[in-house]
């Protein structure tokens, strides 16, 4: 694990002088776009099921309906916000989450905190590990996957990592985001929330 921390460190000091820049553009289109404040922060569940806070660029509008609730995401999502989305450049400030030590480059991404109670025991295990900007099943189908295949890609990450596998995903995550593909589940503006396993369900 210290080595996996150590690589991050290098890459994001190495490359600063690129994503730096990159951040501070894109945070003035943000702010000219939704306006203040340019971040969304909000609680996520972390190595050993611990929470903390992710950082990540505004894509939405705080629009609600007339009862004060928040509209769907489609209805808040703005035009530029789906092409930070689609270029997963919304995705850019979690690099300092990475810097603080709660997030990897490679790793199951991180879930809400009150997803917990609704994973099964074998699912559980995708927080044995540091979560990630990017992981096995942001390769294999991102959002167009099922939860129940993304966590099954999150758990075989846990079994086999190792630096080559890490190397590899970041490779084709680059592909990815330029393919764009999998950005969101079918029929949906982002990804639907996770209620629990079907098969538990019925």
């Amino acid at each position: 694990m210290a080595a996996k921390r150590c690589f991050d460190l290098l890459v994001l000091i190495l490359l600063a002088p690129f994503w730096l820049p990159v951040l501070g553009v894109v945070g003035l289109f943000v702010r000219w776009d939704l306006g203040s404040p340019v971040f969304f922060r909000q609680e996520r569940t972390g190595r050993g099921e611990k929470p903390f806070v992710i950082v990540k660029f505004r894509t939405m509008r705080d629009a609600r309906d007339a009862s004060g609730r928040l509209l769907s995401d489609a209805e808040r999502l703005t035009s530029f916000g789906k092409w930070l989305r689609s270029s997963s450049l919304d995705e850019l400030p979690e690099l300092f989450n990475v810097l603080r030590g709660e997030m990897s480059l490679v790793g199951p991404r991180p879930l809400f905190a009150h997803y917990l109670t609704r994973y099964s025991v074998e699912q559980r295990r995708r927080h044995e590990v540091p979560p990630g900007l990017t992981g096995l099943a942001q390769v294999n189908g991102r959002n167009a996957l099922s939860w129940e295949d993304k966590f099954a890609w999150d758990v075989r990450y846990v079994d086999e990592r190792s630096f080559w596998l890490d190397l590899q995903i970041l490779g084709r995550t680059a592909i990815q985001v330029l393919l764009r593909r999998g950005i969101s589940a079918p029929g949906e503006a982002t990804m639907p929330e996770f209620l629990g396993n079907e098969s538990e369900r019925k």
